[in-house]
């Protein structure tokens, strides 16, 4: 991990070891495919789940969560009254909340909402370089052509964080994370982290929990980022297969400690 701002490895660090003692409530209303996946992962990680996306409910569970993620993969119009009702509660509460648009750009209704969401204030935006460039103006779900280079997609990263006033998290062979000023890349990981359903949307709720006990967004979302990457480098090794990768994954959520992750793997500071 390169840090090109005053974030270190020991606050990282921190911020693991806090999301593990306060073990914060995220309510994620999130996608049918990755639910199990989530709440599982948020288990593993310490962290307390809860999948309520009802109108009638989500803003009341949102006002006393630690933290709220949207996520669009699968919504619905249903959906998106409990989505706006969680973050009328979240931002009642000062609750901060995560958005992950997923395959905006090309679907309309997603779309809509995306652009609906963001201008609210979310605490970090977490997306692709397609979604991501979506929300600065692309269209045709190729909102940052596959030709770009690391200082356009960059550049497009920190347009948006700038734009919406929040953090954005762009994943990809390097993630980047930053809030238009400060910028942090991650480059640990594992090629297998791509082939398990859910590990993305996952993320956005790691980052929610993280988020709930640090008020520095670019340091939530970076914590939660290099936890997932350290975690996909220690399954890889510990399995044969891709079902047990995930398995395992979810093991090294849980024992990995915040120290190891921050230092562990392909992590290093500059």
């Amino acid at each position: 991990m390169t840090l090109e701002s005053a974030l270190t490895t020991a606050d990282i660090a921190a911020v693991i070891d806090r999301v593990r003692a306060a073990s914060p409530l995220v309510q994620c209303i999130t996608n049918t495919v990755v639910a199990n996946f989530t709440a599982n992962g948020l288990l593993a990680a310490g962290a307390a789940p809860a999948m309520v996306d009802a109108p009638e409910e989500a803003g009341l569970l949102a006002s006393v969560a630690g933290a709220l993620l949207i996520n669009l993969g699968t919504v619905t119009t249903a959906q998106a009254a409990g989505m706006r009702a969680g973050i009328a509660g979240a931002i009642g509460a000062g609750v901060p909340w995560i958005l992950d648009p997923v395959a905006i750009g090309a679907l309309p209704l997603r779309t809509g909402l995306a652009h609906e969401f963001a201008a609210l204030g979310p605490a970090v935006i977490r997306g692709n370089a397609s979604e991501i460039g979506a929300l600065s103006g692309g269209t045709g779900g190729r909102g940052v052509d596959s030709t770009a280079t690391p200082d356009e997609v960059a550049e497009v990263a920190a347009q948006v964080a700038g734009d919406f006033a929040t953090v954005v998290a762009m994943s990809g062979a390097v993630d980047l994370i930053t809030d238009g000023t400060r910028t942090v890349r991650v480059a640990s990981g594992n090629d297998q982290l791509t082939r398990v359903t859910g590990v993305g949307c996952f993320l956005g709720a790691l980052m929610g929990a993280c988020a709930a006990v640090t008020p520095d967004r670019l340091l939530a979302a970076a914590a939660a980022t290099a936890w997932v990457c350290v975690a996909g480098d220690r399954a890889a090794k510990q399995s044969e297969g891709i079902g047990m990768f995930a398995v395992a994954f979810l093991d090294a959520l849980d024992e990995l400690s915040g120290n190891e992750i921050a230092q562990g793997g392909a992590v290093s500071v500059s």
